[in-house]
């Protein structure tokens, strides 16, 4: 009987050190979420991808500079290298026009946080000319070369006249 309940409980003590390996979840730093909530002026919450978006936070505001990819200074395309790394591991390729290449297609109704967003200009004719990184209630975070990296709407007049595709690499 004795040996029975040390065997019960030795696997049961197994069971729970399995139990937490197969659910682990990231720790949360709630303080930067708070403070990335807040910068963003976005309710970010439990189910959101938090990385993302305390990632973001730290972008705001960083200057434009064309084929830059730091914090000093970035272009669209350089600073969607640079979060895809941090957040996703992901190494993209370096201009918009061959991440939209290489990346899945998808619609506008079907984005998802963290997907890329593609758009041509008028000089650039069909051409990918912008991207940016779609963050959520057609909401996307981008370097503009006027303004530096923002968040902007995919409803402003000139996104939605501009709009080519959504991507995905995850």
């Amino acid at each position: 009987m004795k040996k029975h309940l040390i065997q019960i409980l030795l696997l049961s003590i197994l069971m729970m050190g399995l139990g937490s390996c197969r659910t682990t979840t990231p720790k949360v730093d709630y303080r930067a979420l708070a403070k990335a909530s807040v910068k963003l002026e976005m309710d970010i919450g439990y189910k959101d991808d938090q990385l993302l978006y305390t990632e973001v936070s730290g972008w705001l505001g960083t200057p434009y500079r064309f084929g830059g990819s730091s914090k000093n200074g970035t272009d669209c395309s350089g600073l969607a290298t640079q979060i895809y790394r941090k957040v996703y591991h992901i190494r993209l390729p370096r201009t918009s026009d061959a991440q939209y290449n290489n990346s899945n297609k998808v619609s506008k109704r079907d984005l998802r946080e963290g997907d890329l967003v593609f758009f041509t200009s008028s000089r650039s004719g069909r051409k990918v000319a912008h991207s940016g990184i779609y963050l959520k209630n057609g909401k996307f975070v981008h370097a503009s070369s006027s303004r530096g990296v923002i968040i902007s709407s995919l409803n402003e007049d000139y996104y939605w006249e501009h709009w080519k595709s959504g991507g995905r690499y995850k």
